[in-house]
């Protein structure tokens, strides 16, 4: 999304004429009542409060992922950012349809940032009459090349800045899964040769209920367009029958239950579920025009720091893309000066995939750290990735994008929200802040490794002012950047003026 808004940036300063898109009103629709299958009324029965269930790597985040939507008896919300139709996106799919054969009402909700070339895909699940398919906030010319799309649609750049980030599904009105991860190979420790660390919680409870609603605002925007408006149907190849079962790949991570099995697994997940009071935090989406500044997206931005200011003890901030707004960085300064440790973990240049955030946040390294703030970058090379992806690892590189703060010993915020300008006022997000002392144990121990010297590099001023990066096997002088033409790049976006794009 970062390139994608960069190339629409410099695009846009030869912006011609372009044919616009209007919002579609259409008749507000609500989220089902919770479902009285036999499996959730055992569920509730066990756990009737509100619990929470780490997702802390890949593999058991699609396993959970696939299990709930085979579970479904009756509805199934699903919103997200990005969708590739790859290994895990066909899966999804797969599974998907399947639950609409058995009767499953569906909606779906995606963000246009990532659909070109996915019309066809689209159309396919869109087609099933159980299925209603809306893309937010879409590109009018489609084009499968992101170039083309871009030049088709310049007029339009600066509604399409503003994009919908948000990230859950909710499943029969009972069980959420809320956090960072989009739809696609590499948030799932899947991908060939990158692949992200990442983070969701699978929640249930009375909480569910404010998911749905929230669910139900964007659904309901004017600018959550029916994918049939936009995309032609196409024939669809008769071997993409909804009975097609998740390619052999992923056989390892899931595989097909019976409803006993299936119903264990949930009163055993139930049963290890963290009990906490949830709060969700959610951007209002556009009422008029995304690119309206008086419709900013900016409530989950306010709300983070105000939990920043809470702090009494610490703070540990992960973040993919750290580029601290005015806001975000007088508050870390603020509760520093009152004494609070504040702990930071973002990407490295060599393991961020968007250099240009990388050269956006490196601008802020020194005054982070002068101010006290201690500060860890992701090790592409981490020793210990074969936690968050499949084996063998020689050829594969890690990277962060899970979005995470835990403050004090009792609050945790898992979200879509990264801390940089385009998440806290560009695009919308969500998130859940959980009291739990319990949970944020247990975060704590989940994500200790990563602030290893094994796995990070930790970033300290010399007495002399100058910068070094800390490892397990040795001290930088610079940044450890993967190549010459990488510190070019760095460079070259260092000097231009997008931070606030960012």
């Amino acid at each position: 999304m970062r390139h994608i808004a960069f190339l629409s940036f410099s695009l846009s300063i030869l912006a011609g004429c372009a044919g616009t898109l209007e919002p579609v009103h259409q008749m507000p629709e609500a989220a089902a009542t919770p479902s009285k299958s036999q499996l959730w009324t055992d569920l509730e029965s066990l756990r009737s409060d509100d619990w929470h269930f780490l997702l802390n790597d890949g593999a058991s985040a699609l396993d959970w992922r696939l299990r709930a939507i085979d579970s479904a008896t009756q509805s199934i919300d699903l919103q997200s950012f990005l969708w590739e139709f790859d290994r895990v996106g066909e899966a999804v799919s797969s599974h998907l349809l399947a639950a609409a054969e058995r009767g499953v009402r569906i909606r779906i909700l995606i963000d246009d940032s990532f659909l070109y070339g996915a019309d066809a895909s689209v159309a396919k699940i869109d087609a099933h009459a159980n299925i209603e398919f809306r893309i937010f906030n879409p590109y009018k010319r489609r084009s499968d090349s992101v170039v083309t799309r871009e030049i088709l649609n310049l007029g339009a750049f600066h509604r399409l800045n503003h994009r919908m980030h948000n990230k859950v599904m909710i499943v029969d009105s009972h069980v959420a899964l809320i956090g960072g991860r989009n739809i696609a190979d590499q948030y799932f420790g899947l991908h060939d040769t990158a692949n992200f660390r990442d983070m969701e919680l699978v929640v249930s409870g009375p909480g569910v209920s404010d998911l749905s609603a929230g669910f139900d605002q964007y659904w309901n925007d004017d600018w959550s367009i029916p994918a049939h408006t936009l995309i032609q149907q196409r024939d669809l190849d008769p071997a993409l029958s909804v009975t097609d079962r998740p390619p052999s790949a992923i056989s390892h991570i899931h595989q097909e239950e019976s409803q006993q099995v299936r119903t264990a697994r949930w009163l055993s997940l139930a049963e290890r579920g963290i009990p906490g009071k949830s709060r969700l935090l959610l951007d209002k989406p556009p009422v008029n025009n995304p690119a309206n500044r008086a419709e900013a997206p900016v409530q989950l931005g306010l709300e983070i720091n105000a939990l920043m200011d809470s702090a009494e003890e610490d703070i540990w901030i992960i973040s993919a893309y750290l580029i601290p707004t005015a806001e975000f960085e007088q508050t870390i300064e603020r509760v520093e000066k009152r004494g609070v440790n504040v702990h930071i973990l973002t990407n490295s240049i060599r393991s961020n995939n968007h250099v240009s955030a990388h050269s956006a946040y490196r601008k802020h390294i020194r005054r982070l750290l002068e101010h006290g703030a201690d500060l860890y970058e992701v090790r592409s090379d981490a020793k210990d990735r074969d936690i968050y992806m499949q084996t063998p690892l020689e050829s594969k590189s890690l990277a962060l994008h899970a979005k995470i703060m835990i403050v004090d010993q009792n609050k945790v915020f898992i979200g879509s929200a990264n801390f940089d300008p385009r998440s806290l006022k560009i695009n919308t997000e969500m998130g859940l802040i959980v009291d739990s002392e319990a949970l944020n144990q247990q975060l704590r121990q989940a994500t200790a490794p990563d602030f290893l010297p094994r796995n990070a590099w930790h970033l300290r001023l010399t007495d002399a002012g100058q910068i070094e990066w800390i490892s397990d096997d040795r001290t930088l002088k610079h940044q450890p950047a993967q190549s010459f033409m990488q510190r070019i790049e760095d460079w070259f976006f260092a000097h231009l003026p997008i931070e606030n794009e960012m």
